[in-house]
């Protein structure tokens, strides 16, 4: 029998205890277990490593990083899409006490030139290029050392930390180590690393990861092994993971949808790992799937609109797919749904989360009841708080009523780096972690996500949470995707204004999308602009843009003033 909540405030079960092991200790010890089982599947590789191999790889390039003068503690930047170097440079900086730094691959010279200096990268390992951009360019735009350096000797007049840059493609560029040289430097069985595992915590730091900087600076967030190595296996306990599963990952390494939810997730279960491409394409999530026989999928939700919406969709077998995480930005219900019926997934869960709680502390698991997976985002995670808290008082609101999500816990992040203020600013005095998101929780704990505090529309007076129209306006059958944001009003403060993606092969005009919310919902939450649109402006990581959003209309509605004055 379910006991009901007198307010809103949860608290995960703890009946499995916490790990305690740094990741590479846990990895090792799962290696041992499995080792001849399948870790890592490239396809646009074209590599595989068991357990074994991985361990092998990793070891070595520990080894090399050590060999090249990087120090445990030490930061190491990764610049790059999806790969196996990514997850054996995971590996190895943890099996050797650095940090690996996570760089955006969407950073262009100036983001990167302040992400290597914020926190002292000694070491960057880089793409060369992908698709329009050349990344070996923008480093020499930062750093135009690197051209005559020697490797291992680099002196960057503009990046001071920076000593050794390493590229990971196999062509030769003048200054660069290759990642395959830089592997010939190291060995699987250097005594320094069973020597440098006694010394190391789990609650050491192991990685930066920089949030968005959608207002000001990126800040970087700081998580230990115990932050990520304990969230990733939570994760995987709520998926029922096990060593026969295959979880396809076609979302970015460098964030922690990738690194947490999908890699440590499946390693610290003994499960398959498998990388469709390098980015997010659909086709080729779809041939993975079918090839690889994957039993789980990944993805935010405009990357399984767009397999769904696939040509092609009908002609893959999806049919070994059961579960996987829908994630990253709020899940449409009807998504969900389809995601369910036709992609086979009748176990998929929805988490909750952000870099900084390392990163979820909801989420559904695979027995939630349907209605309750496609309405909300779980529950509490084991071993984490959480409370919907007034804003004023930080005290927990009754259960239903809107106010802000904390979390405390294990997950928390150990703090900005090298940023005590903001720290203090989003960790408070009783370290509760203030996600800055609006949410309910019912009185069985249920968690929904209404919106951002600063999304929230007030309208003459009237709050207004956009997640509400969008769900809404997901119903209307030539509707695709969505996006509601607040728009500045002289009458009423701020307006509603829509952005919709249209279904192919389907049209639809403003008048019929107010004819079909009228009478359906409140006057007031009718938009009064609304944009048919090709797609949203992004991060890469999938998350919508919704300031971009507004600052385009406010500059199209004073363009539109300007003509008619």
């Amino acid at each position: 029998m379910t006991t009901l909540l007198e307010t809103s405030y949860d608290r995960g079960a703890t009946d499995q205890p916490l790990i305690e092991q740094t990741i590479g200790d846990f990895f090792d010890a799962m290696t041992a277990r499995v080792p001849e089982n399948e870790a890592l599947v490239s396809c646009h590789q074209q590599l595989r490593y068991t357990y074994r191999d991985l361990q092998r790889e990793s070891n070595r390039l520990a080894s090399a990083l050590l060999e090249s003068g990087i120090k445990p503690g030490d930061r190491v930047g990764i610049w790059s899409h999806n790969n196996a170097q990514w997850l054996i440079t995971q590996l190895a900086t943890a099996k050797a006490g650095i940090v690996l730094v996570n760089i955006n691959p969407a950073y262009r010279t100036a983001e990167l030139e302040y992400a290597l200096n914020k926190v002292g990268c000694k070491a960057l390992i880089t793409m060369t290029a992908f698709k329009t951009s050349n990344y070996l360019d923008m480093l020499r735009a930062v750093a135009p050392e690197v051209d005559g350096a020697k490797p291992g000797a680099l002196k960057a007049a503009r990046l001071p930390e920076l000593k050794l840059v390493v590229q990971l493609s196999d062509e030769d560029v003048p200054g660069m180590l290759r990642f395959a040289d830089l592997m010939q430097r190291g060995s699987a069985d250097d005594p320094r690393l069973p020597q440098i595992a006694a010394t190391l915590k789990a609650t050491d730091p192991i990685n930066i990861q920089f949030t968005s900087g959608t207002t000001g600076f990126p800040k970087g967030a700081t998580l230990t092994h115990r932050n990520v190595l304990n969230n990733g296996y939570f994760i995987g306990e709520a998926m029922r993971l096990a060593p026969q599963d295959r979880l396809c990952i076609p979302v970015p390494l460098y964030h922690c949808f990738g690194m947490v939810l999908g890699n440590l997730a499946c390693l610290t279960h003994g499960a398959t790992i498998v990388y469709p491409n390098d980015a997010f394409e659909p086709l080729s999530v779809l041939q993975a799937v079918q090839q690889e026989r994957c039993t789980g999928l990944h993805g935010v939700p405009t990357m399984f609109i767009a397999e769904l919406d696939h040509p092609r969709f009908k002609e893959f077998d999806l049919s070994t797919l059961r579960t996987g995480i829908m994630a990253g930005s709020p899940c449409p219900i009807e998504v969900m749904k389809r995601v369910v019926s036709d992609m086979h997934m009748s176990e998929v869960t929805i988490a909750y989360g952000m870099t900084e709680t390392s990163p979820v502390s909801c989420q559904s698991t695979t027995d939630t009841p349907l209605e309750r997976r496609v309405s909300t985002v779980g529950k509490v995670q084991p071993h984490l708080e959480v409370k919907i808290a007034d804003p004023d008082t930080g005290a927990p609101m009754p259960p239903g009523a809107t106010g802000e999500l904390c979390t405390r816990g294990y997950s928390v992040m150990h703090g900005y780096w090298g940023d005590p203020e903001k720290t203090a600013e989003a960790i408070d005095a009783d370290s509760w972690m203030h996600t800055g998101d609006l949410a309910t929780m019912d009185a069985e704990g249920y968690v929904n996500i209404v919106g951002r505090i600063k999304d929230m529309v007030i309208r003459g007076g009237e709050n207004i949470y956009p997640r509400e129209i969008e769900e809404f306006l997901y119903r209307h059958p030539a509707v695709q995707d969505v996006q509601v944001v607040g728009v500045p009003d002289k009458k009423y403060g701020e307006e509603l204004c829509a952005w919709i993606v249209v279904r192919p092969g389907m049209q639809t005009d403003e008048d019929a999308i107010r004819a079909f919310c009228q009478g359906q919902i409140a006057h007031y939450k009718i938009p009064k602009y609304i944009r048919f649109v090709d797609a949203f402006p992004m991060t890469v990581t999938g998350k919508v843009q919704k300031f971009r959003i507004r600052e385009q209309m406010k500059q199209d509605l004073h363009l539109e003033e300007d003509k008619t004055a």
